[in-house]
């Protein structure tokens, strides 16, 4: 199973995606060890002081693709979820200094953490799906796909051109532009979609 993520992806206000729309998406990978799944608590980890949260809708494969088009990309998805992409700022920061990947400030242990999945086939409009993120009880983020630079089709169908996709494969879609912060032991975060309160786990 392949994770790929998709950065910087969001903006606040829908004309600002034809100046951002130049063709070069930001990927990154991320371990399969990095996913949390079944609520289950997420351990704060010593290799960091500084974790950042993004909560963002997963999409997972559903059949093998290879270079597929935009127009054929959506056919490949069988089911969404939402999740939280943890990054380490302070390891992103060290690396980049270096001008090293970001493999190790994103793929932690617990830096994935995501609820289960809805068929795809529960979603109308993909370019219409709103979610959200409470931390403690909070509004933290507040998100909806119509904001996305680039759609599910765009990503799924930019990436196939340069690896095969196969079934289970995750693609964490991008953050809204507004919201993240740090997180702390004993944060409560609870993520929902369409209202839907689908993950709900701690930092501990």
């Amino acid at each position: 199973m392949k994770v790929i993520g998709i950065g910087k992806n969001y903006v606040n206000d829908l004309s600002e995606i034809a100046a951002l729309k130049t063709g070069h998406q930001l990927i990154f990978t991320k371990p399969d060890s990095s996913i949390v799944t079944e609520n289950k608590d997420v351990p704060y980890p010593n290799i960091t002081n500084e974790i950042v949260y993004e909560v963002e809708l997963v999409a997972k494969i559903g059949k093998t693709c290879k270079d597929i088009s935009e127009a054929e990309a959506a056919s490949y998805i069988s089911a969404l979820a939402i999740g939280i992409d943890y990054t380490a700022t302070d390891v992103l920061k060290a690396n980049r200094e270096l001008k090293w990947p970001w493999a190790l400030a994103k793929g932690f242990d617990g830096a994935s953490p995501i609820s289960g999945f809805k068929p795809i086939s529960e979603f109308s409009d993909l370019n219409d799906i709103n979610f959200d993120l409470k931390i403690n009880g909070e509004q933290k983020q507040i998100g909806n796909t119509s904001m996305m630079i680039y759609n599910f089709a765009e990503i799924i169908s930019y990436v196939s051109k340069f690896m095969t996709l196969e079934p289970g494969d995750l693609f964490f879609t991008g953050t809204p532009a507004a919201g993240t912060g740090l997180i702390h032991k004993g944060d409560h975060l609870q993520a929902s979609i369409e209202g839907e309160l689908l993950l709900d786990f701690k930092m501990v």
